[in-house]
């Protein structure tokens, strides 16, 4: 009797860090063939108890199989594990976190090697991988043909969203959204600092919190708006004048409280430069402006 099951694509993996061996694995319980190699050989020996096939180079690792997924330090590591590898007629898709420059400059160097690229920008922590409910997922920018090629295998530890030809984008997409998750915490830690000497039980105030940012959230397709049809007062509520006039309260608060200010200063600032350029009647669009300098 004849097996006609199809064969998982095999695959190759650089670095079998945390992230690594959580996407090796997910491959490996997919049924992917999956080699591995990492620069301390040690760390890929669970992977290989496994089923991953241990590569003793990098080159050698990079021969076995058509794709090569890389998921390095950085973007110099990357360089220097393929220095010796034959990239022909390679697909090589970097997960290594790296800047849109760095992915545009690794693109151009591995299609003069030979290579079709794809950058990613990995949206999960490693725990999230391989669970399909986790909402994990990994941005990807370069080759649309490779990505159409191998999006059913990369789609394996978490969701794929393409963000374009240019290789750069996936970085930016991925830069761009941690840059808004670390505006988050810090409005979230100036809360908490506000509460925290007075009798709040901060766990009874983490769901207010939760929900009032909730609630904030949809502010961003506004300001998107704003920013495609270069009209910053269409549809606004709470004017750039009023939250200007507003945050003296925040501050002396925080004054009151025994709290540094420094994490809200630099936007208040901002919006006061906006208001005292004229534009009042926006809401905080303009500040988008400000910082876009070039």
């Amino acid at each position: 009797m004849t097996d006609n099951a199809p064969v998982s694509a095999p695959l190759t993996l650089l670095g079998t860090g945390a992230m690594g061996t959580a996407l090796a694995r997910a491959w490996l319980a997919a049924g992917h063939p999956v080699t591995v190699w990492n620069r301390t050989p040690a760390r890929a020996e669970a992977l290989a108890a496994e089923g991953a096939t241990v590569a003793r180079t990098a080159a050698e690792a990079v021969a076995a199989n058509r794709l090569v997924v890389a998921c390095l330090l950085d973007d110099a590591s990357v360089g220097e594990a393929l220095e010796e590898a034959v990239l022909s007629g390679r697909d090589l898709v970097n997960l290594t976190t790296g800047t849109p420059a760095q992915a545009r400059a690794r693109a151009a160097w591995a299609g003069a090697r030979g290579a079709r690229y794809l950058d990613g920008g990995i949206m999960a922590v490693p725990p999230m991988i391989g669970d399909p409910d986790s909402g994990g997922y990994v941005f990807y920018s370069g080759s649309a043909q490779a990505f159409e090629e191998h999006r059913d295998t990369l789609a394996v530890p978490a969701g794929t969203r393409y963000a374009g030809k240019d290789p750069g984008f996936a970085a930016l997409h991925d830069v761009a959204l941690l840059s808004a998750m670390y505006g988050m915490f810090a409005g979230i830690t100036h809360a908490f600092a506000l509460i925290r000497r007075e009798d709040i039980a901060p766990e009874e105030f983490a769901p207010l919190l939760t929900d009032w940012l909730t609630a904030m959230a949809p502010a961003a397709h506004q300001t998107a708006a704003h920013l495609a049809s270069g009209d910053y007062t269409q549809g606004v509520v709470s004017t750039l004048a009023m939250q200007v006039a507003g945050t003296a309260t925040l501050l002396r608060t925080a004054e009151e409280q025994g709290v540094s200010p420094q994490l809200l200063t630099p936007f208040l600032e901002l919006m006061r430069r906006r208001l005292a350029a004229g534009h009042g009647d926006e809401d905080t669009t303009g500040v988008v402006d400000l910082l876009a300098t070039r």
